[in-house]
């Protein structure tokens, strides 16, 4: 593998679409999908949050170097696998942090701040708080937050406190499956390639996705009552959509805990036709309410 291609590997190109799902409701809920200039913004944003996060996780593999070469997945990483070397690894971070910081502040200032923000707070969470139990979910779940804040901050569009915290939910339901996933595949091996395994159980994962579960789909419905977009003729339309957001998490219980899948959500949405399928019917439905209706 060339080194050029090793950096794109690096850069976990399958997780890209996490910046645009996420980036994208702001210009949704906002029915301003169809104003090119502020839908160029937010290709911008996407296209400078991939890089962001590409960078990211370059230092994350640099950092978790010798936990990764023992993983039965992720030793096939190009750091890991010595494809891409540590030095040209940390070059290329650094380059890619001061391209992505420059070209967001030459866009918008506001841009650069909040991307500022994200890699800081990806930074200390490779450095430290991932070995924090607890903690370390809450602040993966942050960084999404902040794509949804990224998307509505460069076409100026405020959005429902709801909206945030269904999104940020979400993102934590996310992330505790992941871990519950991998805490049950890797088993008493789990420890070593993530140290803060050894301060989490099976049970306290699944009381975890139990709290969040809940909370997400209560959020979300309170979100459709509680917005102006999602109110058509004094009608509470939004709420049509809440089926396919409760399937949706169903869907993805069922698929950890019976067919043992949900290690990346990445993988599992490109994968799983029911959650595709879930997916393109709520769009539609989005679509109609917001651009239709």
């Amino acid at each position: 593998m060339g080194a050029l291609a090793a950096l794109i590997v690096a850069m976990r190109p399958k997780q890209w679409t996490k910046n645009v799902l996420f980036v994208l409701p702001p210009i949704v809920f906002s029915e301003q999908l169809f104003e090119l200039d502020l839908l160029g913004r937010v290709i911008v944003c996407c296209i400078l949050l991939i890089l962001s996060s590409g960078c990211v996780y370059i230092i994350n593999d640099v950092i978790d170097l010798d936990a990764d070469r023992a993983h039965p997945v992720k030793r096939l990483r190009p750091v890991a696998a010595g494809q891409l070397s540590v030095a040209s690894a940390k070059a290329a971070a650094c380059v890619l942090a001061l391209l992505v910081l420059s070209a967001s502040y030459l866009f918008d200032e506001r841009l650069a701040v909040l991307i500022l923000g994200y890699l800081t707070l990806q930074i200390a969470y490779s450095l430290y708080v991932k070995h924090i139990v607890i903690l370390d979910v809450l602040a993966v779940a942050a960084g999404f937050v902040l794509r949804l804040l990224a998307g509505g901050i460069v076409i100026d569009v405020g959005l429902s406190p709801w909206l945030y915290a269904s999104a940020g939910l979400l993102a934590l339901f996310l992330v505790i499956g992941k871990r519950r996933q991998e805490l049950a595949s890797l088993g008493e091996d789990a420890a070593i390639s993530r140290p803060v395994f050894a301060k989490y159980n099976l049970p306290l994962l699944d009381d975890l996705l139990r709290i969040v579960t809940s909370a997400t789909t209560i959020t979300y419905i309170l979100y459709t009552v509680e917005s102006p977009t999602m109110v058509r003729n004094g009608e509470h339309v939004g709420l049509l959509t809440a089926p396919f957001v409760i399937y949706g998490l169903f869907r993805y219980l069922y698929l950890i805990h019976v067919e043992e899948r949900g290690g990346a959500p990445d993988e599992v949405l490109l994968r799983d036709r029911p959650l595709q399928a879930t997916l393109l019917l709520a769009a539609l439905v989005y679509f109609v309410i917001l651009y239709v209706l």
